[in-house]
């Protein structure tokens, strides 16, 4: 009954920091090193050290690393990632004319545009089955758990959540 059911690719990657700014990185680098799947510690020991100690001294280092790489247009992974996701959306819509709409986003982990951003993006778009494909090779806690962690966190606290499938390690396929 109605419109077709419409079907995305979600692409996943790490993630970069806003802008190349202290504050941005900071940020970015909290998010990040908060994850219990990166820092297999107990949170009483991680946080003064995380807190105290890696905030107040890697931002200012790690923000003159990415002012080296920063373009004009961005973060260069978010730019290749917007590129990546546009590409492979003109593919899905060449390859598939007949049958259901097809399109492809991307999202980061860590930083913008978040997963349960683009996920909740792509449900108001009437999506009702969302591929998630995380793009590491290989299964890793540290990598795809906790990409795919966050969109079925995200999927838990949504009403009516779209269909979510999962792409964990490709790494070993043939056409890799």
């Amino acid at each position: 009954m109605g419109s077709p059911a419409r079907a995305a690719v979600l692409l996943i990657n790490l993630g970069t920091p806003d802008s190349a700014a202290v504050p941005d990185v900071r940020r970015f680098l909290s998010e990040m090193l908060s994850d219990p799947y990166l820092v297999d510690l107990p949170k009483f020991l991680w946080w003064p050290i995380l807190n105290g100690v890696i905030l107040n001294i890697r931002p200012g280092k790690s923000a003159k690393k990415y002012a080296a790489i920063w373009t004009p247009q961005g973060s260069p992974l978010k730019t290749h990632m917007a590129r990546t996701a546009a590409l492979l959306s003109e593919s899905l819509k060449c390859a598939n004319r007949s049958g259901p709409p097809l399109t492809a986003d991307f999202a980061m982990r860590y930083g913008q545009p978040s997963i349960p951003a683009v996920l909740e993006r792509l449900k108001n778009a009437g999506h009702s089955s969302i591929l998630l494909f995380p793009l590491y090779p290989h299964y890793s806690p540290a990598t795809t758990a906790t990409a795919l962690d966050a969109a079925f966190s995200w999927a838990e606290r949504t009403s009516r959540p779209p269909e979510l499938r999962t792409v964990e390690s490709y790494g070993e396929h043939p056409g890799y």
